[in-house]
């Protein structure tokens, strides 16, 4: 019988060098390895699970049989959200660690200061602090207005 506790939903990614994965997710994320079943003659990570801030983040050395990484098929149309203390802190650390800025941190208008960079292993990774609490009615206010301005400004560059 299994120790470890699985939570109902965990998502479970395809890396080139899980073995760096691993590292990378630790340095600019702060995981923690739970364990990796590893290939003995190819060093080969098969499958590994990762503590990331109480979540569970499973992943895996790319296997062209059974999986594919975002490098192999040139994008991800997946992003991962990461509730963090700080977004500008945890931006700069992860770019330290190897990540590419994609958007700075910057408050939205559904009530977080966010931003987001993708690994060294493409994947994309949302970073946000909660700055305001805001309703579901509110945010879809802030919505219309955010796509009124979008629609006028497109409008005017015609």
């Amino acid at each position: 019988m299994s120790t470890l506790a699985y939570p109902s939903f965990s998502p479970y990614i395809t890396v080139h060098n899980a073995e760096e994965a691993i590292a990378f997710y630790h340095a600019a994320f702060g995981a923690t390895e739970r364990f990796r079943l590893a290939d003995a003659s190819s060093g080969k990570i098969g499958h590994a699970e990762l503590d990331l801030q109480g979540s569970l983040l499973m992943l895996s050395d790319e296997n062209p049989a059974w999986n594919k990484s975002p490098q192999t098929l040139g994008g991800t149309p997946v992003k991962f959200c990461l509730m963090v203390e700080n977004a500008d802190v945890a931006i700069a650390k992860a770019v330290a660690a190897g990540a590419t800025p994609l958007m700075p941190a910057s408050d939205q208008f559904y009530g977080f200061r966010s931003g987001s960079v993708r690994d060294p292993f493409g994947h994309e990774w949302m970073l946000q602090h909660e700055i305001e609490k805001v309703s579901p009615e509110e945010m879809q206010k802030r919505w219309d207005a955010m796509l009124g301005k979008c629609s006028s400004s497109e409008e005017a560059a015609k």
